[in-house]
């Protein structure tokens, strides 16, 4: 969460009806610790006023070349030289095709050939301006040329037509500019991470589970994400959306998690197996509901696989870390884990601390290495906590590499 702290981001804002959401995105990076500037076209200006962003960034706001802010500087060169990233939410058709030209008629286009570090381009338009050849290869040459491209979201648009062209949510934006300032270290990896719990049916109404979140999971698969890997999330019924631009499969129980991860595991360099699947499931499903008697039911309990041991005794040169909630004997425990599944590093947590484990936005967790070393790390946010799990396994790849 800390990425965005203090980071210098410049939002320009082009003449489409989504503008109203860039006032949104403002506000959501400055509340997380970025100093925004904003500038707008002449055509934006009719959506939203100067004055909106103004008052939410406390800071003047970019519309016009002939007025300068600083009476000692040229606008559009100084502010470029000042953005450490920029966002321009919403790009419209227009702006696009000045940038893959290389014109510069306002202080926008101006602004955009003087930057020197990432901009982020969100396309926002009509479906079929979205879908025209010249579009499409303007947003080509533009990439080709390093713009990061975030692809527009899909449903009803302001125009009445339904189709691809509606500019992300601000959410969905914030963390793609998250990735924009993030290191790339993981940039080629391919990695699948299992997140939350599993549901092992006993009747069509009720189920065994435990009380995993997925957000370690969640926070693992975003982080990934944001640092260049290529993600596969396999992910259990978790009380959170999952990251957007992953690709997600969705799974109830155990057994149906290995067979999507052993179908999925060719795919990948790096597995992550932060879910918590259940180790038991009822051997007998009953159709329909059980009903309530004078005796209670017994439930007849079976074994469910460990996918990440059986994944452990034939990884070749894959990279697999597993995690260990425990009650007692915390390192002992990860240790043996770590052995008996042929794990690289295993990340363990004390059930029952404060702030940590399961339902928590928080964790305190220790890293056990395959050298018998553990790392402990303070309490931190989930997130925190899977940057730097993050930056163990990138030392690793790094290692293999070398």
């Amino acid at each position: 969460m800390a990425v965005l702290q203090g980071r210098k981001i410049v939002l320009a804002a082009t003449g489409g009806i989504a503008v109203y959401k860039a006032a949104e995105l403002a506000r959501m990076l400055i509340r997380e610790g970025a100093q925004v500037r904003v500038t707008m076209t002449q055509a934006a200006t009719r959506f939203v006023t100067p004055l909106t962003f103004q008052a939410l960034t406390q800071a003047p706001v970019a519309a016009d070349m002939w007025t300068p802010t600083q009476p000692v500087e040229i606008g559009h060169i100084s502010l470029a030289d000042w953005a450490e990233a920029v966002v321009i939410a919403p790009a419209t058709a227009n702006i696009i095709g000045k940038m893959a030209a290389g014109l510069a008629d306002d202080f926008v286009s101006t602004f955009i050939l003087a930057v020197r570090c990432p901009i982020l381009v969100c396309p926002a338009m009509n479906v079929n301006m979205f879908e025209n050849s010249i579009v499409q290869a303007n947003l080509k040459k533009l990439r080709d040329h390093g713009f990061r491209i975030m692809a527009p979201a899909s449903g009803p648009l302001a125009c009445g037509w339904t189709g691809t062209g509606r500019l992300p949510e601000p959410v969905d934006i914030v963390e793609e500019i998250r990735g924009l300032l993030s290191p790339r270290d993981l940039a080629g990896s391919r990695v699948m991470v299992t997140a939350g719990p599993t549901r092992e049916p006993w009747d069509d109404i009720r189920f065994l589970s435990n009380r995993s979140t997925g957000r370690m999971g969640l926070a693992l698969a975003r982080t990934a994400r944001r640092r260049g890997a290529e993600v596969i999330l396999v992910t259990g019924p978790v009380e959170a959306t999952p990251p957007w631009g992953l690709e997600t499969i969705a799974v109830e129980t155990t057994l149906e998690m290995r067979e999507a991860v052993v179908k999925n595991l060719p795919r990948v360099d790096i597995l992550v197996k932060a879910a918590a699947p259940g180790d038991f499931r009822p051997a007998r499903r009953t159709k329909g509901k059980v009903k309530k008697t004078d005796i209670p039911p017994p439930i007849e309990l079976t074994r469910n696989p460990d996918i990440l041991e059986e994944i452990g005794q034939n990884k070749g040169d894959k990279i697999l870390v597993g995690f260990a909630a425990e009650a007692e004997n915390l390192i002992e425990n990860a240790r043996a884990k770590l052995k008996k599944k042929n794990l690289d590093l295993i990340v363990a947590n004390q059930i029952g601390a404060p702030g940590t484990a399961f339902a928590t936005a928080t964790n305190q967790v220790s890293i056990v290495y395959g050298d018998g070393r553990v790392e402990e790390l303070p309490l931190l946010d989930k997130e925190d906590v899977a940057d730097l799990i993050w930056d163990r396994i990138a030392a690793l790849v790094k290692r293999d590499h070398a």
